[in-house]
């Protein structure tokens, strides 16, 4: 099974989504959208830009 993002819409009213990984582990979650067009876009930003995106490590672990 591959990553897949779900959209689904919560109690208030407002649309989430989550990418899931193939062993069906939540990975990320959004924040709540008016609408589902909003969560779209930011769906295909994120498969459009996140794959170069730098790591930065703000743990005080070393």
């Amino acid at each position: 099974m591959p990553y897949k993002f779900e959209i689904s819409k919560d109690k208030g009213d407002k649309f989430r989504f989550v990418l899931i990984a193939p062993n069906g582990q939540v990975i990320l979650q959004s924040q709540g959208y008016s609408d589902k067009s909003s969560a779209k876009k930011t769906i295909e930003s994120i498969k459009k830009n996140a794959g170069d995106a730098e790591i930065v490590d703000k743990s005080k672990e070393e």
